[in-house]
């Protein structure tokens, strides 16, 4: 495996990416303005991301009036995990909102209340990633310690980013 040239790629490619998503967040005026910007998926140009670019509006703006009622069990939340939970919990019977959009409505929401994870967050094409790099990837999550050494010094969802992007380089 080339390390090296994946996280060159990693960096040149798609660092930018989740640095813009993350100013874009952590700039938004209120808690509520960043669980709204979250939960509909919108970028600064209000173009949805492309993971969740196949969810129907309405399941969107359901998951937006459902977090948005939960707005003070979020500011509460003491970190990643809390956030996750309540999350999941809370949207479990939205349509279409499963394990790949809570994640990342999770995430944004983080990016403003500085919540980020600790831990890396298996789901979708992260949990494909995990189990071939050995790490089981049965698991809800894995600790920074026990990714490739190559991978540590990065932010949690970062690695969970990367070992997403390039699964099919870990056969």
């Amino acid at each position: 495996m080339n390390w090296p040239a994946i996280l060159r790629h990693y960096d040149t490619h798609h660092r930018p990416r989740v640095e813009r998503e993350r100013r874009w967040f952590s700039s938004s005026a209120s808690l509520e303005g960043a669980i709204t910007r979250a939960s509909l998926a919108t970028d600064e140009r209000k173009k949805r991301f492309s993971h969740q670019r196949r969810i129907p509006k309405q399941a969107l703006q359901e998951a937006c009036d459902t977090l948005l009622a939960y707005k003070e069990a979020i500011r509460r939340a003491r970190n990643f995990e809390d956030l996750l939970a309540i999350t999941t919990d809370v949207l479990r019977d939205v349509y279409r909102t499963g394990e790949l959009y809570r994640y990342d409505t999770t995430l944004r929401i983080s990016y403003y209340l500085d919540r980020l994870p600790t831990k890396v967050y298996l789901h979708a094409g992260t949990r494909t990633g995990a189990r071939r790099l050995g790490l089981l990837g049965n698991k809800a999550c894995v600790e920074r310690n026990d990714v490739p050494v190559e991978l540590r010094d990065r932010p949690a969802h970062e690695i969970e980013d990367i070992v997403c992007i390039y699964k099919d380089e870990f056969i």
